[in-house]
């Protein structure tokens, strides 16, 4: 399984995206339609319409970087939405829907936090 860092900053552009587009126009999607620099530090995921292909953009300090996906078989747990809506992950959620799972319908136990421990 590819991992990323787990406090990776990971934008899901959750409507489909025709993949033709590259990295210009993946850039251009991030800058209008999501209103994000897609030169911070973070990843944006993009899917096709059929949710078997997964492009990942990302800046690296000089240059912009593009990362593919495709699947020979099944599909991408995917959260469609049409209105535009943005949804933000970490790094950890990442790797695990790139892996298959479905991490909107199972999602991770709660953190917890305690102050003490007696």
């Amino acid at each position: 399984m590819f991992q990323f860092a787990e406090q990776a900053v990971v934008y899901l552009h959750r409507d489909p995206v025709d993949f033709r587009k590259q990295i210009n126009g993946l850039a251009l999607i991030v800058q209008q339609s999501m209103l994000l620099d897609p030169m911070q530090a973070a990843l944006f995921v993009f899917v096709n319409r059929g949710a078997n292909r997964i492009k990942i953009l990302w800046w690296d300090r000089n240059g912009f970087c593009l990362w593919t996906k495709r699947l020979e078989q099944h599909r991408f747990a995917w959260p469609f939405a049409n209105d535009g809506e943005l949804l933000k992950l970490n790094g950890e959620q990442l790797s695990y829907l790139l892996a298959g799972f479905d991490i909107f319908r199972f999602p991770p136990h709660q953190r917890l936090f305690y102050g003490a421990v007696g």
